[in-house]
């Protein structure tokens, strides 16, 4: 018996809307790396993008469980001698809340082309309004 392969034109992406204030980090991210890369699809290939289109709002109003808002901490070196920086998740949700949960998600996603692929359709929103109202995305619950 051969395998099914979906073929470009068989797949049909869906935009979807994840709500950050009702989830914890870790959850939300979880989620929605698995949109994204189409595991809740049945024709889901490990090789190939069959996911969806990930809309998350309200970035800005996002949960975290225990003392992480202290103690989790992100760090960034340019490579020169002297440049690391440090930032808790506190001082990263006042500047950055969308990138903490890009950061979250592209920690689940592969690590290659196809990861980077995955990633350029996850759309992150401070507040919770948002430009794609167009291609009519679904409230997701789950």
């Amino acid at each position: 018996m051969r395998s099914y392969v979906p073929k470009p034109d068989d797949i049909t992406r869906e935009w979807r809307v994840l709500d950050a204030s009702e989830h914890v980090l870790g959850r939300l991210a979880t989620e929605a790396a698995r949109l994204l890369r189409g595991k809740h699809r049945a024709d889901f290939t490990p090789h190939l993008d069959t996911g969806d289109f990930v809309v998350v709002i309200n970035a800005d109003k996002l949960k975290v469980t225990g003392d992480k808002m202290n103690d989790k901490l992100y760090y960034r070196h340019s490579g020169r001698p002297g440049s690391l920086r440090v930032e808790s998740l506190e001082e990263r949700m006042v500047k950055y809340p969308e990138r903490v949960i890009r950061d979250a998600v592209w920690g689940m996603l592969p690590k290659n082309r196809l990861g980077r692929k995955l990633l350029r359709k996850l759309k992150v929103y401070r507040g919770a309004d948002h430009p794609h109202e167009a291609q009519q995305p679904k409230i997701h619950s789950w």
